[in-house]
């Protein structure tokens, strides 16, 4: 059982493989939390303290003990009413304006198998891989009902966290705030590590000291953004990549977010993970429910690849869904910097046969194959094929492309539209605009309103007779801007909008996900404005982002790989010098970047030299050889590329028998030191061989030691190593 119930002391206990996570029924009702670390058979009642801190108020129910106060008391779903001064997970307005409640433990059960949320993505898992622990806790003066919902995954070290608010009175109450998951520590010193970004340059590594304050990020954008990404790694002062105890919390959850971090007056340390409350005033009625999204909480006594580790093998085994949940995706050339927006069906076909003479498995048709379309200013939300632009049907350009052995994917952004188009003209009050007001334009489109059903409807039906009458095998699903001007003609109230719009959205791609489950679909939002586990339950992988210069990735792709898996990662070669940047960079770098992800080319195939050809067969080639390790091998940062002067990962599988090393020298300086590597998770004692050179190597050595890399004089340098065991004991 990894979920287990001390009658006597009230306490439970849940257990995963390394890790411990325990609170108590307190005599009042009130659930506080006790521990979360290292695993133990031994119980932590004893760690709470009671002492009367003045200015912390006391519930009616202590009378005359001034000890007891939840303003100190470590909780584990603290709400604003009882006495909290801090930061709380649940913010609740009654029918006369009053703000707060008061939340008392009622009943519990504990349940093989993991919980899931309806209209949410959610972790799945089976009855013996998973158990479920649900709490209901109750304020008798609302008739209000929370419960609780904790979902272990013993062998991968995971405990999720959900809640689902329910109303019982005849009054409509509103949520102005909640969070899934809130972690209290009594003591300890702590750093917060997040992830903040722009468009074209996401995810980037930020390590800051929880002090007296709250440290707070989140996004106001009605989705999970570019800006700052929904998962957040807690450490001890002194965790590193290889030891120390580090946590993680990622919301499973594709909409606004919020995630702060808080030391109080008692040196205790507070972080909660949940929805965006600036933009959250939800509506509840007599006998509606409100499901908070989940949080996927990790624990690692062993620094922070271990908790990467934990977190990549779970999204991909258990959030990850459908046929291409685990498989090699097919290699692609996107037509976007090879064409924009000037799609024409003889080049594309041009493209398709390039393709098929280097190895490459699908060509996908981006933006520009539809309606009016020949920039960003028209054309969005008329999903029909433009046959004049094309010079023939899509069936027939389709029927061409296959012809050559190559599949065929299509671009898509079902949720924007232009004003410039026949579905706005005819519908001008599905689009976002605020009554009285000219909306905010980006990139001069507007946001449909997909919290009503006769939108995601009408545009789901427009998708699927492009679907359903033609053999498309991949879909990119796109999202370039920000959610602004909130509001719905159809909504009682516009609190709920933002809420809802995730959900409708969610129903749109659940419906893809079951009328067409042969697609592989790779989710977008401007690249990686939207990379989230939620959209990883849809779209089993995102483009990581709109910059492919290579060596902007190697920081881009850094920052991703502390939560996420390599599989989910679209990445790809693009011409150099780069699109976005100008910078040149040698194709054997370019190759070496994109294939930590699922690999691909975003340049124009017919312009390449011969000896680019011979250079993109052989990396082809290589990728679908090599794919089996990349994607199911365990993964390891190897270097921080803001602090060294190489840039190194490394892959190894389960048994601990293959390696792979990758490297880009990213400095470059006269007469330069060597650089050495150290590799991590080999085999002690043993000896590994490099499949190229035939040289063997001591396993110990290279961890201890490393491997000495020679600079060379070429900027950019890049290294790759294939080792295989050759003895298990030197």
């Amino acid at each position: 059982m990894s979920i287990n119930f001390d009658e006597s002391k009230k306490i439970f206990h849940l257990t995963t493989s390394h890790s411990s996570y325990q609170f108590k029924i307190d005599k009042y009702g009130f659930l506080l939390h006790l521990y979360y670390g290292k695993r133990t058979e031994q119980l932590a009642d004893f760690v709470l303290t009671y002492i009367d801190r003045g200015f912390s108020g006391n519930p009616y129910d202590a009378g005359n003990d001034r000890t007891y106060s939840l303003d100190v008391l470590p909780q584990e779903f603290p709400v604003t009413g009882t006495g909290d001064y801090r930061n709380t997970a649940l913010l609740i307005e009654n029918a006369m304006g009053c703000t707060g409640c008061d939340l008392r433990y009622q009943s519990h059960c504990i349940r093989k198998g993991k919980y899931s949320l309806k209209g949410l993505p959610a972790v799945y898992a089976s009855e013996s891989e998973a158990e479920t622990l649900e709490i209901i806790l109750r304020d008798s003066v609302l008739d209000l009902e929370v419960t609780l919902l904790y979902g272990v995954l013993e062998d991968y070290d995971v405990i999720t966290r959900s809640a689902i608010v329910k109303n019982r009175d005849k009054q409509t109450i509103y949520i102005h705030k909640a969070s899934s998951a809130c972690l209290d520590f009594v003591n300890g010193k702590y750093d917060v590590i997040s992830f903040y970004g722009r468009h074209t340059m996401e995810r980037n590594v930020e390590r800051t000291h929880i002090g007296h304050h709250t440290y707070e990020i989140g996004s106001r954008r009605g989705t999970s953004s570019h800006h700052y990404n929904p998962m957040l790694i807690v450490t001890e002062e002194d965790a590193t990549e290889d030891a120390g105890n580090c946590y993680a919390m990622s919301f499973v959850y594709s909409g606004g977010f919020e995630a702060s971090a808080e030391m109080d007056q008692m040196e205790q340390t507070r972080v909660l993970m949940g929805l965006q409350p600036e933009q959250l005033h939800y509506a509840l009625k007599q006998d509606d429910e409100f499901i908070v999204p989940e949080v996927i909480l990790s624990y690692s006594a062993q620094g922070l690849n271990q908790l990467s580790y934990h977190l990549q093998k779970t999204i991909r085994q258990h959030v990850c869904r459908g046929i291409y949940q685990t498989k090699i995706r097919p290699v692609l050339v996107n037509s976007w910097e090879a064409s924009y927006y000037n799609i024409d069906g003889n080049h594309l076909c041009e493209l398709a046969k390039q393709a098929v003479e280097l190895g490459i498995d699908m060509l996908v048709m981006d933006d520009g194959w539809f309606g009016k379309r020949d920039d960003d200013n028209s054309g969005l939300g008329d999903w029909v094929v433009n046959e004049e632009k094309l010079g023939m049907t899509l069936s027939e350009l389709i029927a061409r492309v296959n012809a050559y052995g190559v599949k065929f994917g299509i671009w898509i952004e079902p949720e924007m539209v232009s004003e410039d188009s026949n579905l706005y003209r005819l519908h001008p009050d599905w689009a976002m605009a605020i009554p009285g007001r000219n909306p905010v334009r980006g990139r001069n489109q507007l946001v449909l309103d997909f919290s009503r059903k006769e939108v995601v409807d009408a545009v789901y039906n427009q998708i699927s007779q492009i679907l359903d009458s033609n053999h498309i095998e991949y879909i990119k699903w796109d999202m370039n801007r920000s959610i602004l001007d909130v509001y719905s003609h159809s909504a009682e109230n516009q609190g709920n909008v933002l809420y809802d719009y995730v959900l409708g959205l969610y129903d749109f791609l659940e419906r893809l996900h079951v009328n067409y489950p042969q697609i592989l679909i790779e989710g977008c939002s401007g690249g990686g404005g939207r990379f989230d586990a939620g959209m990883l339950y849809y779209t089993p992988q995102i483009w990581c982002s709109d910059n492919t210069d290579a060596i902007d990735r190697l920081y881009i792709q850094y920052g991703t790989s502390f939560g996420y898996p390599i599989s989910a990662v679209g990445s790809h070669v693009s011409a150099s010098p780069n699109h976005q940047t100008g910078r040149i960079v040698s194709l054997e770098t370019r190759g070496i970047v994109a294939m930590s992800g699922t690999f691909g080319y975003e340049l124009d195939l017919t312009e390449l030299t011969e000896s680019e050809k011979k250079i993109i067969k052989e990396q082809v080639k290589r990728y679908k050889e090599l794919a089996p390790l990349i994607l199911d091998g365990r993964y390891y940062r190897l270097s921080n590329p803001r602090q060294d002067k190489v840039t190194a990962w490394q892959y190894i599988s389960e048994d601990q028998n293959e390696i792979l090393l990758y490297a880009v020298q990213t400095e470059l300086h006269s007469n330069m030191a060597p650089i050495y590597i150290q590799f991590r998770g080999l085999k002690h004692g043993a000896v590994y061989k490099d499949t190229d050179s035939g040289i063997c190597y001591a396993a110990d050595i290279l961890m201890e030691v490393g491997l000495p890399l020679l600079p060379e004089l070429q900027e950019y340098q890049s290294y790759q190593m294939h080792l295989i065991i050759q003895k298990e004991r030197f």
